[in-house]
């Protein structure tokens, strides 16, 4: 069977189109989604001309009113896909997120639903400072009631955006902003992909390593490095963050011994460090050597290319990582 391949950012706006053609409840609202913009990283592109400007709205330039409005129409039977055009403006929201949309089904007893999708940009590499270049994800691990997403190839990504958008639960949905050009096999014919299962992105039997979103390339990339010294990389994507399939990584964690961690979000009290903390609780007495973390540091990311590119995690540090704790372990 012929495959296509396509670049992630077409294989979400497929997962828009497919699942806008089979429901007329779902619709788009962001800044500068619609004809004229196509949306800052060009989701969105032709979907006004499709689908009309009652179901791709512009709206102000107000995160708050953006998702205010889409837990509004979320409660009353809707199904919104909320667009931020940067992950780091959540932060103007976090109100409408945390305390409403994650809230509401607890607080009214299961008789109200808040089917919602939150579709956000994260990450540095492209110099545009510290206001749009962070990676929150670990924030909204933190609040109950909020599932999160992130996915880190063109096929991942239609298949958990078309699960978010079928959803009753609000999905805080994270893109790294340097996959949107990322190339892959998407299948034309419809597909899903479930919550809370991780995906082994390479088999090894030395070293696992656990990465997310971006990461996950420059850690394919690391594998390949260290294969050559005689290093076998296990590479797990845990694909989603709640849920969080557990399994699959502490059951890689028993095969290999070693755990490495790689993130983009800052190291304290981030995604490494719950994943550490799972398994030092749940599979300590698998290691044979510490759990190493390769995260950003804890500082705002500079403007400046060379410093950016300092604190940012890449294959190098990653396969440093790995070969430390080969040689506590040995």
């Amino acid at each position: 069977m012929n495959i296509p391949k396509i670049t992630y950012r077409d294989a979400l706006r497929q997962a828009l189109i497919e699942e806008m053609r089979q429901d007329p409840t779902v619709f788009l609202l962001g800044e500068d989604i619609g004809r004229y913009w196509n949306g800052a990283f060009k989701v969105t592109a032709g979907l006004a001309e499709e689908f009309g400007e009652d179901r791709v709205r512009d709206t102000p330039i107000s995160e708050s009113a953006i998702i205010g409005a889409a837990v509004g129409a979320a409660i009353t039977g809707m199904r919104p896909i909320a667009e931020i055009m940067f992950g780091d403006l959540t932060a103007l929201a976090m109100d409408q997120i945390a305390n409403q949309a994650a809230k509401i089904h607890y607080m009214f007893g299961g008789q109200a639903k808040v089917p919602l999708v939150i579709r956000t940009p994260f990450g540095g590499g492209v110099n545009i400072a510290a206001h749009h270049s962070q990676s929150l994800e670990a924030w909204f691990m933190h609040v109950p009631g909020l599932h999160v997403a992130l996915p880190s190839t063109p096929y991942d990504a239609k298949g958990l955006l078309k699960t978010a958008i079928r959803s009753d639960n609000p999905v805080v949905f994270c893109e790294h902003k340097l996959l949107y050009s990322l190339e892959g096999l998407v299948p034309e014919e419809d597909y899903t992909i479930p919550f809370g299962v991780a995906e082994v992105k390479r088999e090894g039997s030395d070293v696992t390593i656990v990465a997310t979103m971006f990461m996950v390339n420059k850690s394919l990339q690391a594998a390949e490095i260290l294969e050559k010294d005689g290093i076998s990389v296990e590479v797990v994507d845990p694909r989603t963050l709640v849920p969080l399939d557990k399994t699959t990584i502490i059951d890689s964690v028993k095969k290999t011994g070693h755990l490495v961690i790689v993130s983009e979000d800052c190291k304290t009290g981030g995604v490494t460090a719950e994943i550490a903390a799972i398994i030092a609780e749940e599979a300590i007495d698998y290691l044979d050597a510490p759990i190493k973390r390769v995260a950003k540091p804890d500082t705002p990311i500079p403007f400046s290319p060379p410093l950016e590119k300092e604190i940012i995690p890449d294959k190098e540090r990653i396969v440093d990582a790995v070969k430390q704790i080969r040689k506590r372990g040995s």
